[in-house]
């Protein structure tokens, strides 16, 4: 994988025949399925009443009719597409799953290292070795995540311009494999505040079944049943309360926004500069 001026260029190897049993029929049953990626596969942002998790991983699960024991979760929160590639990827091969959900990219895009040719080569991988055992892999591509955060001017055009050369680094391996992909920019709501959680960094059980009907919507064209489709009635989640809003600004909000900040101000500023000599030069007679 190559570079050139912030756009990614697929030099991908040849992908080698799965077995087939990969190509999925009309109405094929989901017997197994693994969810991969960040604090958002965790299911962060969708609170259980026993102070557990949910989100989108059981919600797709129950949709699909996924059997006993075939639903395996091995997200952690702050998970970078290196840690799915070398910390989850080799549990959810062993689970042998029919569909993978891989929720990853973001956290890359926090860093002061970020390389979207390594995300490419790290997701390259990992899609590649999940169709080699079968599985139809779903990756996402991502929103502009400061319309929900809301960002100071500078950091927030540092972050979309980081997400753009993720998604492009994401658009090599799709288009290269073959893969679907749920943009969720297009997701429907996607920018309303009711699909977030108080941290506006998380889905909310709302954001959460939205994101899984996605997911469904792409494992049903690829020939998957979907024979409880998701709902978007909420049930089953904690109440979130104001309370809990006030709580996570000054414990969690603020802290957040000042580790990020730093880790992104660097890139920012050559942004402000470069922005600035464009507009000088075209003053210039």
């Amino acid at each position: 994988m190559t570079v050139v001026s912030n756009e990614v260029t697929s030099t991908l190897d040849p992908l080698p025949t799965p077995p087939t049993t990969a190509l999925p029929t009309a109405g094929r049953t989901a017997h197994r399925l693994a969810v991969l990626g960040d604090s958002t596969a965790v299911g962060l942002g969708d609170p259980l009443p026993d102070g557990g998790w949910r989100g989108v991983g059981p919600l797709v699960a129950d949709a699909l009719g996924v059997e006993p024991g075939g639903y395996v979760n091995h997200s952690f929160t702050g998970a970078r597409m290196r840690c799915v590639r070398e910390r989850q990827l080799p549990d959810a091969l062993a689970h042998r799953p029919d569909a993978v959900l891989v929720l990853a990219g973001m956290n890359d895009t926090l860093r002061s290292d970020f390389s979207p040719v390594d995300v490419a080569a790290d997701l390259d991988q990992i899609v590649t070795r999940l169709l080699a055992v079968g599985a139809v892999p779903v990756v996402v591509r991502f929103h502009d995540h400061g319309r929900v955060f809301r960002l100071p001017g500078p950091l927030h055009r540092a972050l979309r311009a980081r997400i753009e050369m993720l998604n492009t680094a994401i658009d090599s391996v799709v288009v290269g494999r073959g893969v679907p992909c749920l943009d969720l920019a297009g997701v429907p709501g996607a920018y309303d505040l009711d699909a977030w959680s108080v941290d506006r960094l998380h889905p909310s059980e709302l954001g959460h079944r939205l994101l899984a009907r996605g997911f469904t919507e792409m494992l049903r064209q690829r020939g998957f049943a979907v024979p409880a489709p998701v709902g978007l009635r909420l049930s089953g989640g904690a109440p979130v309360g104001t309370a809990d809003h006030v709580g996570w600004l000054v414990v969690k909000g603020i802290p957040w926004l000042w580790r990020r900040g730093r880790d992104l101000m660097p890139y920012a500023a050559a942004i402000m500069l470069r922005s600035a000599r464009e507009s000088l030069a075209t003053r210039l007679p």
